[in-house]
């Protein structure tokens, strides 16, 4: 019975987010055909957001396969849900326990503190704790304190995180109903903080003077699939026609293959925004319940994807700028006596295009530019640092990817050291 809970209701996204709507829909005395409707569209805008995302992984692990051959790099690739299904070998039950009370947690600090954030990014909250579970085993706190002090921290993380950005999540949205829960904050926070002091507000990404000649462009698919379509293009053929038709394409022209792949991450892109939108339309309203009844002006804090469609500009630039100082990072970090981490395409797309977001709302383009590169250098050079702190969880070719992540369990790691 624990491990349904824990595993399949609690620990699947789409159905903990779908429970929170029904409880704030049934708090608010619904009808029942409401409380059903709210409730499904909640799940299903998540499902298409996450159906979304699959299509987006997948396209972008094909360009990371074609990038490590034509550039021939060995690297440590951060990938989260690498390190957790690692991890979840020997640290399984210590994780879904700080993750279950971690949330319990959560609530209870946003009932009783002014900071009204409920986390509902459900695959973060597993993620971190996690993280926890593994700095703490790896400095030698086990057992029921490894526990009590993980659910803590995890449920002050998926309070303060969200509470830390939300005065720019104010600039992005225009107002307060929603939150950021996304363990990338640290690397938001950065960009929006260069963004207000080295951009320039009055020029947004989202201003961009186009000619009535490439007026297709103001189109963000379009754009989207022809900015891809060029860097699957200048890759593939580095990499070598044989290597895409034997490993990648079962045989179809490696060229047309790379083109259909650049318009199928733009379609993965599409699926992502639609189901964001029909998440936040759904969710918003059925969180009042929670609001007035259980925790008064909560606020709900959701994945990062939430902020894409205030600024598609701002997404493109910043997936573009965040890669490009994980290009330059790979040059650095062996001359600074760190591992390489080559540059996850997936971490760098969702928290790089949710930095420039973050930036174009402080600074405008230069804003968005300058921050998204900024989030690109700390999702490189922290995982460099978090990875011998991690034990032998770190010496499997991969580790924990978003700046949070690299912060806290660096944080975490050097506090242990110090108390023990």
């Amino acid at each position: 019975m624990f491990d349904f809970i824990m595993k399949d209701i609690l620990g699947t996204p789409a159905i903990l987010v779908g429970l929170f709507a029904m409880l704030g829909l049934i708090l608010q005395k619904k009808e029942i055909q409401d409380v059903v409707s709210g409730t499904l569209k909640t799940i299903m805008g998540f499902l298409i957001l996450n159906g979304g995302a699959s299509i987006l992984i997948a396209s972008l692990d094909i360009f990371g396969q074609m990038f490590e051959k034509a550039f021939k790099i060995e690297g440590i690739i951060p990938n989260n849900e690498a390190i957790v299904a690692i991890a979840q070998q020997a640290l399984g039950k210590e994780t879904a326990m700080i993750m279950l009370f971690g949330m319990v947690m959560n609530i209870v600090i946003a009932k009783f503190t002014p900071f009204k954030y409920i986390f509902l990014t459900g695959h973060h909250t597993l993620f971190m704790a996690c993280l926890i579970s593994a700095v703490f085993a790896t400095g030698g706190v086990t057992g029921l304190p490894l526990i009590i002090i993980g659910s803590i921290i995890l449920g002050l993380l998926m309070v303060f995180m969200p509470a830390m950005l939300q005065p720019f999540v104010r600039q992005i949205t225009g107002n307060d109903s929603i939150a950021v829960g996304h363990f990338g904050s640290f690397g938001y926070l950065v960009s929006a903080t260069l963004g207000k002091f080295l951009g320039d507000k009055s020029k947004s990404t989202e201003d961009i003077k186009v000619p009535k000649s490439i007026g297709f462009l103001r189109d963000t698919s379009v754009a989207m699939s022809l900015t891809m379509a060029v860097l699957f293009l200048v890759i593939a053929p580095i990499a070598g026609k044989e290597f895409v038709e034997t490993n990648l394409s079962d045989g179809q022209n490696f060229l047309v293959f790379s083109l259909l792949q650049a318009i199928t991450f733009a379609a993965g892109v599409y699926v992502v925004l639609a189901g964001v939108r029909m998440l936040i339309a759904e969710i918003v309203p059925a969180f009042k319940g929670i609001a007035d009844k259980v925790v008064k002006d909560a606020k709900p804090a959701l994945d990062c994807p939430a902020v894409f469609p205030f600024a598609p500009n701002g997404v493109i630039i910043g997936f573009l700028f965040s890669f490009l100082a994980g290009l330059l990072s790979m040059i650095i970090l062996p001359l600074v006596g760190l591992k390489v981490i080559v540059p996850g395409l997936i971490p760098h797309f969702f928290t790089g295009a949710a930095a420039g977001v973050f930036g174009n709302a402080t600074g405008g383009r230069r804003g968005a530019m300058i921050g998204a590169f900024a989030n690109g250098l700390l999702i490189s050079f922290l995982p460099a640092m978090l990875l011998p702190l991690l034990g032998s969880l770190g010496f499997k070719g991969t580790t924990f990817g978003d700046s949070d992540f690299g912060v806290i369990g660096i944080l975490l790691s050097n506090l242990i050291k110090l108390f023990s």
